[in-house]
């Protein structure tokens, strides 16, 4: 017994017909078919009903398919655990990120573990924070780098900047010359801000919220620099976070925003360490970000020196 023979079997059965198996497996049907009637001569049973159209499993078939389908995942996590040890990941790894992201970081992260594990084919989407959450706890992304104003229940996560919100605003604009800034003052003001579905936005809708306020959001960006561009032509009053408006301090003076002790994170979140190449981007982007391992000691790949 073989293990392609068990695969041939499983693919069969949910397949219920050889003509899918055989392309879901790449070889022909005439080579599935032999291989499972290998099989059964070597079980002494038929694991198929041929009669219909519809191939069915026979007594013995559903006896044998939860085993079969047992031996594959055994075989495949051998050869995972073996890879671990010895650094060879394969697969794929699909990392999502906050639309405007330019945090260099992260980028650094991908191309160091690129280098080290280039059998991994790695993609790279953009969305806002809401809908990457919701991929990855769907498994359609692995590990998303996203703005949040709190980690997202029943995932994991690996905060990488935690900042105040700040309003900017250009030379010669009224709230220059306040040494406080708080809600009601931005609420008097036209507001340049990120959309729905961010961090940023979340933690700022939150706190105007709890002080019962509804300010007037002119504009709206997904991308720091554009935010502080139209702020900067007069058009609104930028809320940013402090890093974001930092950048731009030769045109905008910012303020912290008095009344909004949440700060906005940006975080890499995930659903478990499953995927051994989740757990090896991990280490990549806190070696990446600067910041220290839990308890001070590397993961099982940096022990083994990869």
């Amino acid at each position: 017994m073989e293990l392609r023979q068990l695969e041939y079997f499983v693919a069969v059965a949910e397949e219920r017909n050889f003509t899918r198996a055989a392309e879901r497996v790449h070889i022909s049907q005439s080579g599935v078919s032999a291989q499972i009637r290998q099989l059964e001569r070597e079980l002494g049973a038929e694991l198929f009903d041929r009669s219909a159209r519809t191939v069915t499993l026979t007594v013995a078939g559903k006896a044998a398919l939860e085993h079969a389908r047992a031996a594959l995942a055994a075989a495949g996590a051998v050869g995972q655990a073996v890879d671990e040890v010895t650094c060879l990941l394969r697969g794929r790894l699909t990392v999502g990120m906050v639309i405007g992201c330019t945090f260099t970081p992260l980028f650094d992260a991908l191309a160091a573990f690129h280098q080290a594990h280039p059998a991994v084919e790695i993609s790279l989407l953009e969305d806002n924070s809401d809908r990457l959450v919701e991929q990855v706890r769907a498994g359609a992304v692995d590990v998303a780098l996203t703005g949040t104003a709190a980690v997202p229940d029943g995932l994991d996560a690996l905060t990488v900047v935690s900042e105040r919100l700040v309003a900017a605003v250009p030379a010669g604009h009224p709230l220059t010359k306040r040494r406080r800034v708080t809600l009601r003052d931005l609420a008097a003001h036209p507001l340049v801000c990120m959309p729905p579905g961010t961090g940023l936005r979340t933690v700022f809708d939150r706190a105007c919220a709890a002080a019962s306020l509804r300010p007037t959001i002119a504009l709206e960006a997904s991308a720091a620099d554009a935010i502080a561009a139209l702020a900067a032509r007069g058009l609104g009053v930028a809320v940013l976070s402090t890093s974001m408006a930092a950048a731009h301090s030769d045109r905008l003076t910012a303020h912290l925003v008095d009344d909004i002790g949440a700060p906005a994170l940006l975080a890499l979140i995930w659903d478990g360490t499953r995927n051994p190449a989740v757990r090896e981007l991990l280490a990549h982007t806190r070696r990446a970000f600067g910041i220290p391992a839990p308890g001070g000691v590397g993961n099982a790949g940096e022990a083994a020196g990869c």
